[in-house]
Parts: C-alpha cells; sequence; structure tokens
C-alpha cells in the first residue's frame, strides 16, 4: 500500500458522453444478472422477407434482438416481453396477461422498455402526460400512451420493487412532418417519468445516438426493420449507456446484487 487515495473520478470523466465509447463487454451493465426488454418489433429481433409477388412477411427471430445479444455479451439473463407491433396499450391490456409477464416468477433485476413509435407514430395514440398516472393505483391511469406506460413500471415495480427501469427514447432519422414533433414529446414525457419514478433512468438515444439517416440504413437496416449488425449495434449502445449512468450513479446501484432477494445493506 502506498498510502494513496483511488481517485475514482477515472471511472466517470466530467466531459463524457453516454454514448462517447462502445463497450465490447457490457461494462457495469453486467451487475444485473436478470433483464427484461419490453419492446416492439426492434426489441424483437423482427426482420422482413419479401415474397416473388411483392408481397412482404414480418418474423421475430428474438434470438437476433439486441436484448439477446446483449444478454450474451453481459452474461446475463435476458427475457424478451416483445413482440412486433407491440404497443403499451396492447401490453396493458391483454398482450402481458396472456403471455403471463405479470408473473413473480420472472420478476427481473432491471428492465429495459423501449416502446412508443408504433403507438405514437402508427397508431396516433395520444401522448398524454405525468398526471395521467395515478400514483396510489395503477388501474385509474388514464388510456394515453403516458398512462398504459406508466402502468407497465408500476406493475412491475410491483413484482419487483427494488428494480432499476431504464426508458429508450426515439433515435433521430432523416423522416419529416411530424414525427420529430412526437419522438420530441415522447421524450420529453420519459424523462419526467425518470423524475416520477424512483430507481428509473432516460436511455436517451434521440441526444445521443446516431442520426439513422440514408447511409446508417444501409449498414445496419433490412428494409423498415435492423439487419443483425443493427441489433448487436443497438446491444453495445444499450449496454454502453447503462454502464455510463452506472458510473455516474455508483452509489444507488451498490446493492444491485440483494434485488429479488429480502437482504439489505444499507437500511431504509
Amino acid at each position: 500500500m502506498n498510502g494513496k487515495v483511488t481517485d475514482f473520478s477515472q471511472f466517470a470523466p466530467e466531459q463524457e458522453k453516454p454514448l462517447g465509447k462502445l463497450l465490447p463487454d457490457g461494462g457495469f451493465c453486467s451487475i444485473f444478472r436478470s433483464i427484461g426488454c419490453v419492446g416492439d418489433s426492434l426489441s424483437s429481433g423482427e426482420f422482413e422477407a419479401v415474397h416473388a409477388d411483392g408481397s412482404k412477411e414480418y418474423y421475430d427471430f428474438y434470438d437476433y434482438s439486441w436484448g439477446q445479444y446483449l444478454g450474451r455479451m453481459c452474461g446475463s439473463k435476458v427475457l424478451n416481453f416483445s413482440r412486433g407491433g407491440m404497443t403499451a396499450s396492447e401490453y396493458c391490456k391483454t398482450f402481458a396477461e396472456e403471455n403471463g409477464f405479470w408473473s413473480k416468477d420472472l420478476a427481473c433485476q432491471a428492465y429495459i422498455l423501449a416502446l412508443g413509435v408504433n403507438d405514437l407514430l402508427n397508431y396516433g395514440q395520444p401522448v398524454g402526460s405525468i398526471a395521467d398516472i395515478d400514483p396510489e393505483d395503477w388501474s385509474k391511469n388514464k388510456p394515453t400512451f403516458a398512462g398504459y406506460y406508466g402502468m407497465i413500471i408500476q406493475r412491475l415495480k410491483q413484482i419487483e420493487p427494488r428494480a432499476q427501469f431504464f426508458l429508450m427514447t426515439i433515435p433521430r432519422d432523416e423522416r419529416e412532418g411530424q414525427i420529430p414533433v412526437l419522438a420530441d414529446q415522447h421524450r420529453e414525457l420519459l424523462r419526467q417519468m425518470t423524475e416520477f419514478f424512483d430507481n428509473c433512468w432516460l436511455l436517451d438515444f434521440r441526444a445521443y445516438a446516431p442520426v439513422y439517416d440514408a447511409a446508417f440504413k444501409e449498414k445496419f437496416f433490412l428494409g423498415g426493420h435492423m439487419n443483425p449488425c443493427g441489433y448487436i449495434l443497438t446491444a453495445k449502445m444499450t449496454a454502453s449507456y447503462i454502464d455510463y449512468i452506472i458510473r455516474h450513479h455508483m452509489p444507488t446501484f451498490f446493492e444491485t446484487g440483494y434485488i429479488g432477494t429480502p437482504y439489505r445493506y444499507h437500511l431504509d
């Protein structure tokens, strides 16, 4: 021992950006031994196939999903609570119940939520606001995207109260019209949710991920969905962003190993 105090600032440089570097092994994201991914087609490894007559079909290849790539990268168990076309409202009304996803047997230490594209951009679900969430009774939430999205978090918190939640915003792309407006409203809503709920963090891909422009899609997309390289890239970005959050808020994650157990170190 040389008597010097270790400088932990090296783990969280002040000028660092969340996706300033992509980690090959997931970094500190690996502290979560079980992760649930709640999402739509892009969370399900969906590919589209074109038939001889020009028609298209879509298939969820879960083994190619960014969640499963993340799991293999980090050595964590990752569960896909997702399906192509999923919305927060369908998840709450039918999908989760029909598939047993509210079961305590499927409780995870962390959840990554990636919903909103279908809800807002494809089906015109009202965005809503934080006021649509009843903090005492999720069954009284308003029938808006905010109400249903908040309901997912609330119900998962009932299953595992100490779980950590990571909410993913919609990346930028070259599309025009109402899409940027709705995506920005989605981002602001999720930011507010990180303040409304405890143990809740923003994965702001809208601010820090590459723009999904024509050059990006040429490399990482297969039609309207990602190709295998695109899903691997998303896994690297997701794990690296979570690593960034952990390194910048390390005391919050000290007891991660006790999530899902009755044990504690710091008593409330």
